[in-house]
């Protein structure tokens, strides 16, 4: 089974929530502490952003479930910086999740899904760069040559940002989208919230505003409950069964329920036309979890599923069954292939996958 070995730490002894929910994506190791000082690694969806990512209006998209505005320390000197997120654009740059439908849309659409809206939202982005790039120049005529190596730095990364804006607006005045209600805010209801956030994950890939998301279901040691499904316990508290066989059903319950909204998603994109197929023929969704036992807290043997095309590069309806300790990061090398990124190594990934 495919297993996150690089997350493993038998000399700091607790913090293995943090280190799998953190280290999920790289396979890193993240650095124990509870201040700002936070390291982890690039994630697969931040290697795989540098090249899809590189002309759409956003880079990546992140989404989540639940609330993140946790602070300080939120495991053994963990800071709460690695259960916030698990999409790392730098090593020391954690991306930050939306939880809000309402946001979601008005950072994709404006107030509006028409293409008026959207111009006129990109018009205001572009009016805010100028403003800012301007104060930059004047910036760089004051500083000395250190710091004008961080603040050319700085402009590239504004200059990528206008580069998207331009080629949003010259495709998005000829791509309509579906009629679309603005959402009222985060719903009350799980399944509708979880079912909102998915509606605009697959209107951002369908306007092609962009290409790479992450949407997180549910964080290490989640206090969510479950009544619609007969669970009222907390999701954490069940997943420590203990092999008693109550527990070991109502976290069944619990897993076999998030894999049903999965499945929304996985239906909703396969029936979204997309050029001569869907959305789904197109795509590449990686599913799963940092931990292949919660009961015991380990990274290995991880529950893993990949559904979607990627354009022709995928092929359905297998079990595909790797050797105990197989690296999990060789699935992701082997993702980061199919969409043309080329990446050497990533922690202790030994190279790509065969049969994939």
């Amino acid at each position: 089974g495919l297993s996150n070995a690089g997350v493993v730490s038998p000399n700091e002894g607790g913090g293995v929530h943090t280190r799998a929910h953190g280290g999920w994506l790289n396979g890193i190791l993240p650095k124990r502490t509870e201040g700002a000082d936070i390291r982890a690694g690039k994630t697969i969806d931040q290697y795989a952003a540098d090249k899809l990512g590189a002309d759409t209006a956003l880079r990546s998209l992140e989404l989540t479930t639940e609330s993140n505005y946790q602070v300080g320390n939120c495991e053994n000197g963990y800071s709460c910086a690695y259960r916030n997120s698990t999409s790392w654009l730098t090593p020391t740059t954690p991306l930050p999740y939306e939880r809000d439908p309402r946001v979601v849309f008005q950072r994709l659409f404006g107030d509006g899904g028409s293409v008026e809206a959207r111009l006129a939202q990109m018009k205001t982005d572009r009016s805010i760069l100028d403003s800012v790039t301007d104060s930059i120049h004047r910036l760089e005529r004051k500083v000395g040559a250190q710091d004008r190596a961080a603040v050319d730095e700085y402009l590239q990364s504004i200059r990528a940002i206008e580069r998207r804006i331009q080629r949003t607006e010259e495709t998005n005045t000829t791509t309509p989208l579906p009629a679309v209600d603005q959402p009222a805010g985060v719903p009350d209801d799980y399944e509708e919230h979880v079912g909102l956030l998915q509606d605009m994950l697959v209107l951002a890939f369908q306007a092609d505003i962009t290409r790479v998301s992450c949407m997180q279901m549910a964080r290490e040691t989640s206090g969510r409950t479950y009544p619609n499904i007969g669970v009222p316990e907390a999701h954490h508290t069940v997943s420590h069964h203990q092999q008693d066989p109550h527990n070991i059903a109502q976290y069944t319950k619990i897993s076999q329920y998030q894999m049903s909204l999965f499945a929304k998603l996985v239906e909703k994109m396969k029936n979204t036309p997309d050029g001569d197929g869907t959305l789904l023929d197109q795509a590449i969704l990686l599913q799963g979890a940092g931990m292949g036992d919660g009961d015991q807290h380990t990274p290995y043997n991880l529950p893993i599923t990949l559904m979607g095309g990627g354009c022709g590069q995928l092929a359905g309806n297998r079990h595909l069954v790797y050797e105990m300790h197989t690296p999990f990061m060789n699935l992701g090398l082997t993702l980061l292939e199919k969409v043309g990124v080329k990446v050497d190594r990533i922690s202790d990934s030994t190279g790509p996958l065969t049969g994939v």
